[in-house]
């Protein structure tokens, strides 16, 4: 009986490792595209506000506190 439990927890030791060699691919590609998605938007918005709203001479930073109403 007791090969037979050593080569279960064998087995339960490889099936957890490669779960979680899965687990941190999944989750560290998400973060990388998730990281991706938000700088690119954060460039529109910016370019956005450039165009759209900045007064001249006024910088993107300086229009979104104006727009947002911060002092």
């Amino acid at each position: 009986m007791s090969k037979i439990v050593e080569a279960n927890e064998k087995i339960a030791e490889k099936v957890v490792e490669g779960y979680k060699k899965i687990e941190n691919g999944v989750v560290g590609g998400y973060k990388k595209i998730e990281t991706g998605v938000v700088d690119g938007f954060g460039k529109v918005t910016d370019k956005c506000v450039a165009v759209l709203f900045a007064r001249e001479g006024e910088t993107v930073e300086d229009a979104k506190k104006r727009l947002s109403g911060e002092k």
